[in-house]
């Protein structure tokens, strides 16, 4: 599955912008759609990981491919989720600014947690979809769960069997796909961190 650099993927062209939107027109712009595992997107990551290393502060930046673009051999949506975890000494403000400048928009914010993305627009999903999901150090239970699916191809298979049961369900329904998903992947992580030790010292992986 690879989308021109020009084509869009989701529903027709709107007539208001993104930030006018309820919820519901948002979810009927951008429905939960499955994809056949892809290798292009380990390079979307690694190609927006490098592009987010050239713009962010240098010093002490962590960046994962994390979610199920980052589990070979199982659907997935395709869009891309990366863990960007930066030091308590750069402010999640500076953060923030610096990311909007660079064409992410900010859909959640704590003090310690951001969710921005890329590639969402007026006319639908843009060829190449990125989540970046902002956190302090060690922040990371995505990775543990990431790792325990990449380890065990029979958890993953059940994970993308789950998926596929409910997407169709709550293909206009982005809130509902996520909570029915939550116990299997609060179960597979708790497991994960109770066996896995530190592991994530590279800052690209």
């Amino acid at each position: 599955m690879q989308v021109g650099s020009e084509q869009k993927r989701g529903a027709p062209a709107a007539e208001k912008p993104l930030s006018a939107m309820t919820l519901e027109e948002l979810w009927q712009l951008f429905p939960v759609q499955l994809c056949p595992p892809d290798p292009v997107w380990q390079k979307w990551y690694q190609e927006e990981a490098q592009r987010l290393l050239a713009f962010l502060p240098k010093e002490g930046l962590t960046l994962h491919h994390i979610g199920s673009t980052a589990v070979p051999g199982i659907w997935a949506k395709p869009i891309v989720d990366i863990l960007l975890e930066a030091p308590d000494a750069i402010p999640m403000t500076q953060l923030r600014e610096v990311l909007l400048q660079n064409g992410y928009l900010c859909m959640a914010e704590s003090p310690k947690r951001m969710s921005l993305n890329r590639g969402y627009t007026s006319q639908g999903f843009a060829a190449r979809v990125f989540h970046l999901h902002v956190r302090r150090p060690e922040d990371h239970p995505e990775l543990y769960f990431r790792d325990y699916l990449r380890e065990h191809p029979q958890v993953a298979k059940a994970y993308e069997a789950l998926k596929r049961s409910l997407a169709e369900p709550f293909r206009y329904n982005r809130d509902g796909y996520t909570n029915a998903k939550g116990p299997f992947i609060a179960q597979w992580t708790a497991q994960a961190q109770a066996i896995y030790s530190q592991r994530y010292d590279s800052s690209l992986s």
